[in-house]
């Protein structure tokens, strides 16, 4: 058995297809022609884009409008204006159009696979996609094709791209089993829109599973098994039909209010990080939207966007939500997530480093940018603004007097917003947390972000594996300051969210219901599955459970105990 991320739950059970990637390697040689060179580069990306234009037409009829915009982004890296500004200057300095492709791809794959933040690290992804479209025409070789497959194969790759899914002839794959990929991967979002159990960063996936192998993909739990016994096939034949039935009795709360065993309504909102997400997250069934990343806008420019170019974002998600409210995070820049144009500065330890409010605030003009683009698509919908990284009560006055500014200035425009808009703060640091009671009566909401909330509470970081037994959310240390939080917010009478992963869990669930959580903001494809687990529980029952579980001392004991009480 072979141990994988759990990316797309399901069982799949079928024969392994193998797939090789093709050898891109060359010798590099300078062109005799620079102009002849860069024509075949130029000719290369028309190839590219009309190809991948086509992936995308053939996308929205097998997996949704929304899922194929997830290839844009290979047309936006390909025509990139600053990619082929460098691509065509390395040609003229005497690189060959492979080269010259390898090298600029390169800096961009190396600049988003060093960052931290998940969402962010598997742009890297997209990036190497494009680089191997474009050299494969350049060296006239053929990609790996997937859309001619028999039926019920099992797909093994190093990497599923997303030209690759776009595609795999979903009526024959019964699974997906790769090397690498994690579960925000765009790999993994596909999958789950294609309802493919997956397995991603299975070690020697393709090395040690051969074509022809009996394969048992458990995308729940992460788990490959290979020739499998009669009676493991058995026992996952069962479980595949009994994950089928389950599932289309989820169906049941399509639509539903969200509320507790006796009727106490809670609100269960979406993670987004663009535009093009809201229309997942209410496809979805979500009443808003708890927590928009917008550094995409930031991240995908090579210069910063204008006041127009972000107002367009927010404008499209609250339209799309029609009314429901949708927290934005103002620009969480710096740690993990370096834009080249900032130039920040280097940083021995970035993520307590210039970063996030704090880099906004000693940048005003331009934090005020961003500022008066959300105020003026607060007038099209619900919008509440968000301050991430907050851990003084200065770093919120401050924050207000700038909107207070950018409310004045639009005044003298004439131009419309909510004047009553909603500024609230993500609690993410033990700072926050120990002063939530001071810091509730500045705001208008929390979000708990409890992904960096247990990092910085327990010193450990979840990617190092050494200390990763301490990043667990059933900490007692952890407990105890969501419990504070909670707390302090429902004194001050102000919505109290939470928009870490912490909020899908099916084990914390009760807890946090007992704690008071008015919102739980979780991914898109969880929503029915976590109203629900919380139409399951009483306060009574949760508030039972929350007793017991507060007097345990170790993140063991708490996670047996709410592991008992799972309905």
């Amino acid at each position: 058995m072979f141990q994988g991320v759990n990316a797309s739950d399901g069982y799949g059970i079928g024969v392994a297809q193998v797939a090789v990637a093709p050898d891109l390697s060359f010798t590099p040689t300078a062109p005799d022609d620079p102009v002849a060179e860069k024509a075949r580069y130029a000719a290369a990306l028309k190839k590219f884009v009309a190809q991948t234009n086509a992936q995308i037409e053939r996308m929205k009829k097998t997996v949704g409008e929304e899922a194929a915009l997830i290839m844009g982004a290979h047309i936006e890296f390909a025509e990139d204006e600053g990619i082929k500004d460098m691509v065509n200057g390395s040609i003229d300095s005497g690189m060959c159009a492979e080269q010259a492709v390898s090298e600029a791809y390169d800096m961009y794959y190396n600049m988003f696979s060093n960052m931290d933040d998940e969402l962010f690290r598997e742009r890297a992804t997209d990036v190497a996609d494009v680089k191997t479209g474009l050299l494969a025409d350049l060296l006239g070789k053929e990609v790996v094709d997937l859309s001619t497959l028999p039926e019920n194969s099992v797909v093994v790759v190093e990497e599923l791209t997303p030209s690759m899914t776009a595609d795999i002839d979903k009526e024959n794959v019964a699974g997906i089993v790769t090397e690498t990929g994690g579960r925000t991967s765009h790999s993994a979002i596909i999958a789950r829109a294609l309802e493919i159990p997956a397995v991603l960063s299975v070690e020697d996936a393709t090395k040690s599973i051969k074509t022809g192998d009996m394969v048992i993909v458990d995308g729940g739990a992460g788990k490959v098994l290979v020739q499998p016994s009669d009676k493991d096939l058995a026992h996952y034949r069962a479980k595949a039909k009994t994950f089928a039935d389950e599932k289309a009795a989820l169906e049941a709360y399509r639509g539903k209010e969200t509320v507790t065993g006796d009727g106490e309504k809670v609100l269960l909102v979406a993670n987004i990080g663009n535009p093009e997400d809201a229309n997942v997250a209410a496809e979805h069934d979500a009443e808003g939207v708890g927590l928009f990343r917008s550094e995409f806008l930031f991240m995908d420019a090579t210069e910063l966007p204008s006041e127009d170019e972000q107002f367009a974002a927010y404008q499209k998600v609250a339209l799309r939500l029609k009314g429901q409210p949708v927290i934005i995070r103002t620009l969480d820049v710096g740690g993990d997530k370096e834009i080249p144009y900032l130039n920040l500065q280097h940083e021995e330890n970035p993520f307590m480093g210039f970063r996030a409010v704090r880099y906004c605030l000693n940048n005003p003009e331009q934090y005020k940018v961003q500022l008066t683009a959300l105020l003026r698509a607060s007038a099209f919908g619900d919008i509440k603004i968000m301050l991430p990284l907050v851990t003084s009560l200065d770093e919120v006055r401050q924050a207000k007097a700038l909107i207070e500014e950018c409310k004045a200035s639009l005044d003298e425009r004439g131009v419309s917003y909510n004047k009553d808009i909603e500024v609230g703060t993500m609690i993410e640091t033990p700072a926050a947390s120990l002063i939530a009671d001071d810091l509730a009566t500045e705001c208008d909401f929390f979000s708990i972000g409890t992904n960096d909330l247990i990092g910085y509470t327990m010193c450990a970081d979840r990617g190092n594996d050494r200390v990763s037994y301490l990043y667990e959310v059933y900490q007692p240390a952890v407990l105890r300051s969501l419990k504070r939080i909670i707390s302090e917010g429902n004194k001050a009478g102000i919505m109290v969210g939470m928009c870490g992963e912490a909020a899908a869990d099916p084990l914390l669930i009760p807890v946090l219901l007992s704690f008071g959580l008015n919102e739980f903001s979780v991914s898109a494809p969880s929503i029915l599955r976590t109203r629900h687990i919380i139409s399951e529980w009483t306060k009574a029952e949760a508030d039972a459970l929350a007793e017991k579980v507060l007097k345990l001392k170790t993140a063991a004991e708490v996670k047996a105990a709410l592991q008992a009480a799972a309905k």
